[in-house]
């Protein structure tokens, strides 16, 4: 990833940095009750409606500022989505100078607002269908980072493998503990878990001394990583669609990483993670009664989140639980409003991308994508 290899051996000067962290989290992060020690840390509220805007939004400053005194110099950043990555780039990247963005998705898998959002934007983003699954998406883009005849392109990654993408989301399980340390009660995150880059952060997070008592992935039917923490062995298998479509991951890319972090050592890792995962049933069972009994709007990433962290909780009487909600509901209207029975106003964000006109090209193979690329 010759991109990040550039980068790596720069810095960036306190001030410069402060001000991009500045424009980073230039929005909300609350946390709202949902019921007794049960909150929902909402990661929503940036210009994409989306927790991956954090991630984004830091990378595509931290490359503009490196490329700003290379003006004959053009990186590429090559991404893979399956739904609320592509938004976040093609919003973090959109004009940034010397960058060009290819956004791969599969098709018909992605919720229509989530297309629209990197489909659309134009100048130098643009977007890929793929014929197939997210894991053929990110399988593309893996290999073309190994390409050697692709190293003229200078390709970079915005999906979670790169680490730049993810490590600023830690700020949110800070966040979430400057609003809840009043309480002095332990905390349990509970992550929903796609490419496990957000959790990553939470651990690393912990590391650094986030007094963080416990992690929860929850997964749907993508279960690669709760079949290992039950049986010990890391078997992925080929992704599944689901109405939580951001998690249709079958090999994650980043739980490597975590394994790295706990040596390996299944058992002292497990003292810190665990791992469930739920159906499309129990995901619309799980909205319906909480909005039935708290009000309160979960979308179906959120859902999973919340099924997971209240299996936990019965292992942590005193804990403080809280389920990260990773996008609004808007952007899962097709399932929220028929499952809860309501309608959903749009926010503007969404509503100014909602009449523009979709531009993607169609591609089936490793193949095409290169010769895309050039």
């Amino acid at each position: 990833m010759t991109g990040v290899q550039t980068c790596a051996l720069r810095s960036i000067p306190a001030e410069t940095l402060k001000q991009i962290i500045a424009e980073t989290l230039c929005f909300d992060f609350p946390t709202v009750k949902v019921e007794k020690d049960i909150y929902a840390l909402e990661l929503y509220h940036g210009p994409t409606m989306a927790f991956k805007d954090v991630g984004a939004r830091f990378m595509s400053r931290c490359l503009a500022y490196f490329n700003k005194d290379q003006k004959d110099s053009k990186n590429t950043v090559l991404v893979a989505t399956s739904g609320d990555t592509g938004g976040a780039v093609a919003s973090g990247f959109l004009g940034v100078q010397g960058v060009e963005v290819i956004i791969l998705y599969p098709s018909g898998k992605v919720s229509d607002i989530q297309e629209r959002q990197l489909t659309t934007l134009g100048q130098n983003i643009k977007a890929l269908e793929v014929d197939g699954f997210f894991d053929d998406c990110q399988d593309m883009v893996k290999k073309a980072f190994l390409d050697e005849s692709l190293k003229h392109k200078k390709l970079t990654s915005a999906n979670s493998i790169n680490i730049a993408r993810w490590l600023p989301q830690m700020f949110y399980f800070f966040f979430a503990y400057k609003q809840l340390k009043s309480q002095n009660k332990p905390l349990v995150f509970s992550c929903p878990s796609g490419n496990f880059g957000n959790i990553c952060a939470g651990i690393i997070a912990k590391k650094l001394g986030l007094p963080i008592e416990h992690f929860v992935a929850s997964t749907n039917v993508n279960d690669t990583v709760p079949r290992f923490l039950e049986k010990g062995n890391y078997d992925p298998k080929p992704s599944k669609a689901t109405i939580s479509n951001a998690m249709d991951v079958g090999n994650p890319s980043n739980f490597i990483r975590i394994q790295e972090m706990y040596n390996n050592d299944l058992e002292q890792f497990k003292k810190d993670f665990s791992s469930f995962s739920y159906t499309d049933a129990e995901t619309l069972e799980a909205m319906q009664s909480i909005y039935k009994t708290d009000g309160y709007i979960a979308e179906p990433h959120g859902a999973v989140g919340y099924l997971g962290l209240k299996k936990e909780l019965k292992n942590h009487a005193n804990a403080i639980g809280i389920f990260l909600e990773t996008a609004h509901p808007i952007k899962f209207l097709d399932v929220v409003e028929p499952a809860l029975n309501i309608k959903l106003p749009i926010p503007t964000q969404i509503e100014s991308v909602l009449d523009k006109e979709k531009i993607s090209v169609k591609i089936k193979t490793y193949e095409e994508l290169k010769a895309f690329l050039g």
